[in-house]
């Protein structure tokens, strides 16, 4: 598996000066599943900025002492990375701090500008200086434009979101206030619940929310800004209802936390109903069902209940190795791979196998999967995948990138068995996506090319997909 998504962010907001560094500190670890290349924290304590931003893990970066020197406060803003579109390098950390004549603004951003591309060029004719290559910039630079002119950060944010395609869900913090933004599309997952003390948190996931002792409130609708202030909570909805709704479908089928509530569907739930689509649609004669760690275990969960094929643990995951993916070469991820998964030899001797992943981009770490069951004494693999295959990039915050890296444009589904040494293979139907979840209000561009949003001009499209590739290599 070589996807990922590129960050989680994580809001508070109290009316008390409290602890705020460490229940930051606390949700983005809850959150480190959706970034773990760079992670900060900006504190506001009565108005003045304190932060700690660095290349690593959550637990790496923020030690007991690099913690112990952010203040306590009413506020503060996180931020965990990957890196779709922008170098992987400190420059790049979040949140962003700006000062601009009005004030003083932190700006943590899920997701990647559609129009990005053509929003830095215009602004650049305005005399811009950009010192990353990151969409947060380009965000932060028209918030701050607009905030020259705008009566309130608020209105400066409604104002720039008229610039604004693509995906953005925000968590930013001036001095006075916290701001929870999503954009029209809704193509990102944000909530934001609150703690017994009646502290709020914003978080790009319910799992962040519970995993600090905190209660769910709800999502925030797409297009929808939310005012954190003294004066309580106030929700602007000038810029919902404008646009189809559109969640990434493949927060339920590998991005998010099994535990985690997205637009009321469990996505424990999602994944288990796909490992039954999956049974039903291409059924196997097989021993045992084994799910690859760990967006696949619960549709292998869900295959056996479906097709009675008993279920057990068949690999394990070295959970002190980061995400293969993080890897910046090819052969770093073949490496990894073999270092963090092992075969559970009495679970998979001589045994024919229901394999279940939820997808597969080049084919290299299926290959690498099916090796190390067949070394384990597999006689047969019957690989199942929970999601269809990828046929497009995008460009929406997931580094799929150019359709050249993508197996399923270059093979059959017989030539992609054969590729990575499966007996059988068999995809989600794309016709089946809708009942993972209830609806059909997602957005499965990658795997169809339906773009909800306009998508880059080609020059651009070249240059978004070129640092994509840089960052695959």
């Amino acid at each position: 598996m070589s996807i990922h998504e590129e960050c989680g962010v994580f809001g508070v907001f109290s009316q008390n000066t409290i602890d705020v560094a460490s229940l930051t500190y606390y949700g983005l670890f809850a959150l480190q599943h959706r970034g773990q290349e760079s992670c900060g924290i900006v504190v506001n304590d009565d108005g003045l900025f304190y932060s700690h931003k660095d290349l690593g893990l959550v637990s790496e970066v923020f030690t007991k002492e690099n913690l112990a020197k952010l203040p306590h406060g009413n506020m503060a803003v996180g931020h965990c990375r990957y890196g779709t579109t922008g170098a992987t390098n400190r420059n790049n950390c979040q949140p962003i701090e700006v000062n601009h004549q009005k004030g003083k603004m932190a700006i943590a951003h899920n997701g990647n500008l559609s129009n990005a591309a053509t929003l830095r060029d215009r602004l650049e004719l305005t005399g811009a200086i950009f010192h990353t290559t990151s969409d947060t910039e380009t965000i932060a630079y028209i918030v701050t434009r607009e905030r020259l002119m705008a009566p309130s950060i608020e209105d400066a944010v409604s104002a720039a979101m008229n610039s604004l395609d693509g995906a953005y869900s925000l968590c930013l913090m001036s001095s006075a206030k916290m701001i929870a933004v999503r954009d029209p599309y809704g193509f990102r997952p944000l909530c934001f619940g609150q703690l017994p003390d009646g502290t709020y948190i914003v978080a790009s996931e319910s799992c962040a929310v519970t995993a600090i002792g905190g209660t769910l409130i709800r999502e925030l609708e797409p297009g929808e800004i939310i005012v954190f202030s003294k004066d309580g909570i106030v929700s602007r909805r000038e810029h919902c209802n404008k646009k189809p709704k559109k969640l990434c479908i493949f927060e339920y089928i590998y991005f998010a936390r099994p535990d985690s509530i997205i637009e009321n569907v469990s996505v424990h739930t999602a994944r288990v109903r796909a490992g039954k689509i999956l049974a039903q649609r291409f059924p196997a004669n097989a021993d045992v069902v084994v799910g690859v760690p760990d967006s696949g275990l619960d549709a292998a969960l869900g295959f056996s209940r479906e097709s009675g094929i008993p279920y057990s643990i068949g690999l394990i995951k070295n959970k002190y190795i980061a995400r293969t993916f993080i890897s910046p070469g090819q052969s770093n991820r073949i490496d990894k791979v073999k270092i963090k998964l092992s075969a559970v030899e009495d679970t998979v001797k001589g045994k024919s196998i229901v394999l279940i992943d939820d997808s597969i981009v080049r084919g290299t770490t299926s290959g690498q999967i099916v090796k190390l069951l067949r070394d384990a004494g597999a006689k047969e693999i019957h690989m199942r995948i929970s999601s269809p295959p990828f046929l497009n990039p995008c460009y929406y915050g997931t580094d799929i990138d150019s359709k050249e890296h993508l197996i399923a444009n270059k093979m059959s589904i017989p030539e992609i068995a054969k590729a990575i040494g499966a007996d059988t293979l068999g995809y989600l139907p794309i016709e089946d996506l809708s009942k993972l979840i209830n609806c059909d209000n997602f957005c499965s561009a990658c795997f169809n090319g339906d773009y909800p949003t306009s998508v880059p001009t080609d020059t651009r499209k070249n240059k978004f997909e070129k640092r994509l590739s840089e960052i695959n290599k």
